[in-house]
């Protein structure tokens, strides 16, 4: 039984610490790109061209 206390305190300090770090990061602005997101599959992904190797030796 006191497995359960040791258990659920360990639990609950984990979880507060998770939620200081979310608040940090809220705070810090990493959740500021508001507008990125919603336009980003309107963009074209850009192709890359390879242009070919010169292997020519002289």
């Amino acid at each position: 039984m006191g497995v359960i206390y040791i258990l659920i305190t360990i639990s609950i300090i984990i979880a507060v610490l998770f939620f200081v770090a979310f608040i940090y990061a809220v705070k810090s602005g990493q959740y500021d790109d508001s507008y990125t997101p919603s336009v980003r599959m309107l963009f074209d992904d850009e192709i890359v061209v390879k242009s070919p190797e010169k292997n020519n030796k002289s």
